[in-house]
Parts: structure tokens; C-alpha cells; sequence
């Protein structure tokens, strides 16, 4: 592992050659996650650990091709705090697209994307906009998955409740990654619950610490449910991608975010 305790994916040439031999469609995985303020207590870099966590996760149960972290995304609603960088919703849109557009001509044809951070809108609309032409591709968690996830996990707060460096991103890094947490984590809640100003007023008009949420509560046993709970939600995903035609009858393929959670 290095400093930023982001573990990349160690497979080589043969070891995709091997696993695309034994299923009819080849599914990658491509974490998203962002490099922004998470207070005092986490790293930048919290939510591209959330999304790998998810991805490891995802890639320890069903045959995928898990791809090395999109590390810098959409944060512009965290520019009021030293060490966060953006890249605009166009790029973004564009590096996504690159890769699944490489993928394909690999023979890779369906891509899900793991997004750990809220504020990766787009994400939507290139998933979105790619179904629409007839290629695979997913986003994932839905807000569904977050919600079953939360509950089976005994996650006390609401998904509206923790929306940054709260309960629920505590826990994943307290499992996953439990050296990267700096003290404080303990005595920093902070509830804003009516947030309808954030995409004009951005996250420095609602909180002075960075924090939306209830950190104090998180534990590594929800942390570890938590990804359980994905890793079963998955199941979904991977069977409407690989199933003939790559779409489920009664779903069209676009999976939402999680709205401006994490």
C-alpha cells in the first residue's frame, strides 16, 4: 500500500485473458471518487477510498475487470477548503467516455461506474446518455443500494443526514483503512439538513468544519456491512449487464446517484 492507502489493481494481461475466457460478457469496474476536504480527520482522498473499497469488494465476489481509480473529479462545492482540486463536469464527462470507448475496442463491453462522491453529477448523464445508444453501462450505488446498504449495516443517521465525512464514510475507512483516520472523528458532528442553497452557496454555507453529519457514531463492523451490502447488491447489476440484449425487462439500464450524499 502506498501513502494514500489506495490499493491498484495487480492483475496482468493474462490474468484478464484468463477471466474473459470464462464468461460470454466481459464487465469492468471503474471507481470514481474525488480528492476533497473530509474535515480535520479524514484524507482528501476519502472518497476514492470509499469507491475502491466498494470496487475491491465488487471484484472479490463476481468475475470483473477492476480498473485503477478516477482520483481527482467534481468538488467545486469544496473549493472554500485548502488541498481540494476539481476538474470540470466536461472533462470528466470525457475521461469516462475515453474509457469505455477503449474498453470496447478490447472487447470489453460493459462498464460499471463506481462512484464514491455525490457531487459527480455527471456520471448520471454519461451513463445515461450511453444506454441511450445502446451500450452497457451502469452506475452504481443507486441511492437504493446506499439506503439497504445503510440499514442493514444499523447505520443510525439518514442518508440526508450523512452527507459528508459522517457515519457512513467513517465506518468504510474505520474497516478498510483504519491508520488513514487522524483524531477528532469522535467529537465532530454536525447536522445541516436543509441544504437546497448548496450548488450556489457550496459546502462553506452550511458548515465552518466541512463536516455534514454524525462521524462520532461510525464503527469498522459497519463499515465491513456496509460493503457486504454492496457486494449483494451488486448481484443486480451484473446479471442485467451480462444478461442477452443487456438490459433487464423492467429496468432501462440507468442506475441514479445518491443525490449529494458524500
Amino acid at each position: 500500500m502506498d501513502d494514500s492507502g489506495i490499493r491498484l489493481p495487480v492483475d496482468t494481461t493474462e490474468d484478464v485473458r484468463t477471466r474473459a475466457a470464462g464468461v460470454s460478457t466481459q464487465v469492468a469496474v471503474l471507481p470514481v471518487g474525488s480528492f476533497e476536504q473530509h474535515g480535520p480527520f479524514l484524507p482528501l482522498t476519502t472518497d476514492t477510498l470509499v469507491a475502491c473499497a466498494v470496487a475491491r469488494e465488487i471484484a472479490a465476489a463476481y468475475p470483473v475487470h477492476l480498473l485503477p481509480p478516477v482520483t481527482i473529479a467534481c468538488s467545486h462545492e469544496h473549493a472554500a477548503w485548502p488541498g481540494t482540486v476539481s476538474i470540470s463536469s466536461v472533462t470528466l464527462h470525457a475521461v469516462v467516455r475515453d474509457i469505455a470507448d477503449s474498453l470496447r475496442r478490447s472487447g470489453v463491453d460493459a462498464l460499471v461506474v463506481v462512484n464514491g462522491h455525490g457531487g459527480n453529477y455527471v456520471l448520471g448523464n454519461v451513463v445515461q446518455e450511453s444506454s441511450a445508444l445502446g451500450e452497457r453501462m451502469a452506475l452504481f450505488p443507486a441511492a437504493e443500494d446506499w439506503e439497504t446498504a445503510r440499514e442493514r449495516a444499523g447505520v443510525v443517521t439518514s442518508l440526508l443526514t450523512d452527507m459528508h465525512a459522517g457515519e457512513i464514510e467513517t465506518s468504510i475507512l474505520l474497516h478498510a483503512h483504519p491508520e488513514l483516520l487522524r483524531p477528532g472523528y469522535e467529537t465532530s458532528d454536525f447536522v445541516a439538513d436543509d441544504r437546497r442553497h448548496l450548488l450556489t452557496l457550496g459546502m462553506a454555507g452550511y458548515t465552518d468544519s466541512g463536516v455534514i453529519g454524525r462521524p462520532s457514531l461510525g464503527s469498522a463492523e459497519k463499515g465491513k456491512a456496509l460493503l457486504a451490502s454492496f457486494a449483494e447488491s451488486f448481484g443486480a447489476y451484473f446479471s442485467m449487464l451480462t444478461a442477452d440484449g443487456g438490459k433487464d425487462e423492467d429496468d432501462d439500464g440507468v442506475s441514479a446517484g445518491a443525490g449529494d450524499q458524500k
